[in-house]
């Protein structure tokens, strides 16, 4: 066990580590964004740079969905005023409702009963739109499985639910995920967008998906899909998932029956917008502002999004001690997720899979590793992620337990928690997918 003055030192770094993530997600919060992107003044809104006579229109429908769905209402309401209606569909219940507002609690990362009941109250919803008409949609990670209506009647929830395990225990990126969920979907991949036309629609994204992507979001509910019928064949294959779904879905694909998502040249996003308020780069941006005023130097470096994080741990560590070599204290910070491909079903997430490999990585290195989720949730565990150091791994031996079996069975949580170095939050109702923060003197 390292001496008092080394336990000091080592305790203050994983606290500057914690300091660090926790300003990022107080500045990159909602409200903030809504203030800087979002205004309404004599019944004009302004939305980034546009503006909407909210009096020109017959009516005006909200509907806010994914893991910030009630942040983000609330948030426009602020702005708005409290004339608004519309349907909220989140992954938790929030401390109090909206006037005006239906809710549901939909499931994540899986789908639920109320998954299914919210899709089929926003299609009916959309449906009496006319073109005199406005739709705010209001956009969310986690609003993949938080709404959700199958495209095939013959597809039960029980189906659908499997389908997702399936997906999300493959290894496969988020993107590639969405490519079928979209295509497996009533309501993904531009369809709710199709639903309401021919309404004036206007989307508001708080993204937890590589900016480049924005139709990965919740699925593209209202954004023509860049996915293919094509490309959900080769994920299938690519990751031998046909086996693995329900003999509902599987049929579809043994008979090539997907049916095409819209795309671009779609009447019904004639008269869209889309506009990112909220994304991973403001918490990066932020952490990084944190870890400058803190005293170090600060590196910036997402080059490993979407990397296994095995192949992720190694290249930001290697990262972290070259940068080291130039300059001491070193912060380096990495926005995006890594992917875990689940075989065993342990306690944990992504992220604590990762700062547990970072762990036995570092045994007896001066250096800090914080992975955490901006939602406030990792995996199927309490924590929002873990913070680990160069005497994790000592810790974890002292104890009598094994870093290497826990790794191999997903189960990083347990360790983590019993050490105190899990990052313990609660659902922040905001979702701009992970940080990673790595300090080194």
């Amino acid at each position: 066990m390292p001496d008092p003055s080394t336990e000091a030192r080592l305790r203050e770094m994983r606290d500057m580590a914690r300091s660090i993530f926790c300003y990022a997600l107080e500045q990159a919060s909602i409200a903030n964004a809504f203030a800087r992107h979002v205004n309404c003044e004599r019944g004009i809104l302004r939305v980034r740079e546009d503006l909407y006579d909210l009096q020109s229109y017959s009516g005006v429908l909200v509907i806010s969905l994914g893991k910030a769905a009630h942040s983000m209402a609330e948030a426009l309401a602020g702005q708005v005023g409290h004339s608004l209606e519309g349907i909220v569909a989140a992954s938790v219940e929030p401390a109090s409702q909206l006037r005006g507002f239906r809710y549901f609690r939909g499931g994540h990362p899986t789908p639920n009963e109320a998954s299914i009941q919210a899709a089929t109250a926003i299609l009916r919803a959309l449906e009496a739109r006319t073109a005199t008409s406005l739709v705010l949609f209001l956009l969310s990670g986690g609003g993949s499985s938080i709404v959700e209506k199958p495209i095939d009647d013959e597809i039960s929830l029980d189906d659908l639910v499997a389908s997702y395990r399936a997906l999300v225990h493959s290894g496969a990126p988020i993107a590639e995920m969405n490519a079928i969920r979209k295509h497996l979907s009533a309501v993904k991949g531009g369809r709710l967008a199709k639903a309401a036309f021919p309404a004036q629609q206007v989307s508001l994204l708080v993204s937890d998906v590589p900016d480049s992507t924005p139709d990965a979001l919740a699925s593209g509910p209202t954004i023509h899909d860049s996915t293919s019928v094509e490309d959900c064949f080769r994920v299938v294959e690519k990751y031998d998932l046909l086996a693995q779904f329900p003999p509902s879905v599987r049929e579809l694909f043994e008979r090539h029956a997907l049916e095409e998502t819209p795309k671009s040249d779609d009447p019904a996003f004639q008269r869209a917008r889309w506009w990112t308020v909220l994304s991973n780069q403001t918490a990066v941006e932020e952490a990084s502002l944190a870890a400058e005023r803190a005293g170090f130097f600060v590196h910036v470096d997402n080059t490993c999004d979407d990397w296994d994080y095995q192949k992720a741990a190694d290249y930001l560590l290697n990262k972290l001690r070259g940068l080291r070599q130039q300059c001491s204290p070193v912060c380096l910070i990495s926005g995006g997720e890594v992917t875990v491909k689940v075989t065993k079903p342990g306690m944990g997430g992504r992220n604590q899979q990762f700062a547990l490999a970072c762990a036995e990585r570092i045994a007896g290195e001066a250096i800090t590793v914080l992975s955490a989720g901006t939602d406030g949730v990792d995996g199927n565990s309490p924590a929002a992620g873990g913070v680990v150091d160069g005497s994790t791994i000592e810790r974890i031996r002292q104890r009598g337990t094994d870093a290497r079996q826990a790794l191999e069975r997903f189960d990083a949580y347990p360790l983590l928690r019993a050490l105190v170095v899990s990052n313990n939050t609660a659902p922040t109702e905001n979702n701009l997918r992970d940080l990673r923060i790595l300090l080194a003197y």
